[in-house]
């Protein structure tokens, strides 16, 4: 049995608050006695204010870079997701997810799909790989990625039990209800997030930011889904932590026994479509 915990939480341009707020939650998720905690997108450096590219940018963090080194301290044993802008060298920036634990990096993901004006900021990333974790194979997503089946397919082709997505998934920003509850940008939040599981059969975590930073507003949402698409913890529109206990390799055996969406393919009957311009 793996208890995992997905955040939503605020967090911003103070490297060091930013910081605080990590060792905050591993701590109480410690307490908890969680294994996997999924943090947001861009949680070490804070998210875009304005999709334009401007000057307001967050820092630039190095993998081997201490920052991340401290992230590992914090982690400790917990197997710790958390998103953050990559200096992938020669001027590149990334926006990343890196997942850490036992001492080391155990995986990243630079974000392949980039929404609005976001490649004003990044640069993107170009592939998906599942890897392997003291709590399972975990395969890594950021946001927008999840809005492309072939992200998670991919991952779950590799191997993928659990999928995380950190997110800084933002409210609508035209006839915007002030209940985010109400929020069509919400209700295609949770709908990917159960899509994604279910077509998949695999446990789904997401974390997403929390409160405003700039002229977005995020929806929270945080959530624990299960192999059938059913959420087994979330935190609403509201910030805190969604823990759910899952027996991940019982969970998917169960889901795949009579209909097993990956055994199943017929890669033979499909086409790889070109979408005219």
């Amino acid at each position: 049995m793996i208890r995992m915990a997905a955040v939503a939480a605020a967090f911003d341009r103070d490297l060091e608050a930013d910081f605080a707020r990590v060792e905050e939650l591993a701590g109480a998720a410690r307490a908890q006695g969680v294994h996997l905690l999924a943090l947001p997108e861009a949680c070490l450096g804070g998210y875009l204010a304005h999709l334009d590219g401007g000057a307001d940018q967050p820092p630039a963090l190095r993998l081997d870079g201490p920052e991340i080194a401290r992230l590992t301290a914090i982690a400790g044993d917990l197997v710790v997701c958390a998103g953050y802008c990559e200096d992938g060298g020669d001027g590149t920036r990334f926006n990343s997810v890196v997942c850490v634990g036992g001492g080391r990096v155990l995986g990243n993901h630079r974000k392949v799909h980039q929404p609005l004006r976001e490649n004003a900021s990044y640069d993107s990333g170009d592939s998906f790989a599942a890897f392997d974790t003291p709590v399972g194979r975990l395969g890594l997503l950021i946001c927008y990625d999840k809005a492309f089946p072939e992200s998670a397919r991919d991952l779950a082709l590799d191997g993928a039990e659990i999928i995380v997505c950190v997110s800084a998934w933002p409210g609508s920003r035209t006839n915007a209800p002030e209940d985010l509850a109400e929020d069509r940008w919400t209700r295609r939040f949770d709908l990917f997030d159960r899509a994604r599981a279910l077509e998949n059969q695999v446990v789904w975590l997401s974390a997403n930011q929390a409160g405003r930073f700039g002229s977005l507003r995020f929806v929270c949402s945080a959530k624990v889904v299960d192999p059938g698409g059913d959420v087994l913890a979330t935190t609403g529109v509201a910030a805190g932590m969604a823990v759910a206990d899952v027996d991940v390799a019982g969970a998917l055996a169960a889901a795949r026994r009579s209909m097993a969406h990956l055994r199943d393919r017929r890669p033979d009957a499909y086409r790889a479509p070109v979408m005219s311009q």
